[in-house]
Formats: C-alpha cells, sequence, structure tokens
C-alpha cells in the first residue's frame, strides 16, 4: 500500500472520528441541559417524565461517537511503561496485533449492533417508559463501534507499513 493510500485513509479516519466527536459533544450539552431542566423541574414539583431513560441513550451516544476520535488524537490511556521494555520489533509487533485485535472486536461489536437493530425495528419495540422507538440509538452506537474500527485498523496499517522504513 502506497503512503499516499494510507494518508487518505488516515485522514478519512480522522474526519469521521472529528465529525462523530461532535455530535458527541452535542449530545452531551443536550444531556447537559436535560438534567439541569429535570433537577429545576423537580424543585417545583414538576420533573422530566423519561429523564433517566433519555440520559441512558444519549449517554450510550456520547461514548460510542468519542471513542474513534479518543484514539485518533490518543488520549486514552495507554500502558506504555510495560512494553517499554521489550526490543523495537517486539514493541511493534504487540502494538500492530493490539491494533488488529481491537480493531476485529469493534467491527465485530458493530455487526451485532446492526443485526440488534434491524431485530428491534422488525419487532416494533418501543422504550419502557417514554414510549419512543429507541433503535436510532441502536444504530448511533454501531456506527460510532464501526468508526471506531476503521480508525484502529488504520492504525495496524500505519504500525506495520510505515515500520518497515524506520
Amino acid at each position: 500500500m502506497r503512503h499516499s493510500s494510507l494518508l487518505f485513509l488516515d485522514k478519512v479516519g480522522a474526519r469521521i472520528s472529528f465529525v462523530l466527536a461532535v455530535f458527541a459533544g452535542l449530545t452531551l450539552t443536550a444531556m447537559m441541559l436535560l438534567a439541569c431542566w429535570n433537577m429545576v423541574g423537580r424543585a417545583f414539583g414538576y420533573p422530566l417524565k423519561g429523564t433517566f431513560e433519555l440520559m441512558g441513550f444519549m449517554g450510550a451516544v456520547v461514548a460510542a461517537f468519542s471513542l474513534a476520535y479518543a484514539q485518533q488524537s490518543r488520549s486514552h490511556i495507554f500502558v506504555a511503561f510495560f512494553i517499554a521494555r521489550f526490543k523495537r520489533p517486539v514493541r511493534l509487533a504487540l502494538d500492530a496485533a493490539v491494533h488488529l485485535a481491537s480493531a476485529a472486536f469493534f467491527i465485530h461489536a458493530g455487526l451485532e449492533l446492526e443485526k440488534l437493530a434491524a431485530f428491534i425495528v422488525e419487532l416494533g419495540e418501543l422504550s419502557e417508559t417514554l414510549q419512543i422507538i429507541y433503535h436510532p440509538f441502536v444504530w448511533a452506537v454501531c456506527i460510532g463501534c464501526f468508526a471506531m474500527g476503521f480508525v484502529l485498523f488504520v492504525s495496524f496499517l500505519k504500525t506495520v507499513l510505515l515500520a518497515e522504513e524506520v
């Protein structure tokens, strides 16, 4: 694979993860506003029905949509002191293996969530409290998993292909 192709894939991953992170931020803002509105309403005896349910759905979206951006910007926790003890070829092999296994996990999770969302649509299932359709939230988490899998796979390719040059 040529460097221009790898650079293109990396830019696509960065763009996707940034857009999802923006949506995660907007959803987090909506969660904050909903929680505040509910607290004020509760103080006056008018709590919002279904707040807990909506917070759960939106929390899942925030978590799923922020995963790829955290991976892309390397803002996740990384245990480097353990791996630093190994020689460079071993470190690269471990890094590549972790990226590939993680990418496979998130792609598999996305596929399973896709099946779950389709099943929920087929059943016509609604949320318990508000009686709203909730499969779009499952689809959102599915998209977040696929984005994370893509970013991890690109990281795997970068580790394997760029390691040969150094």
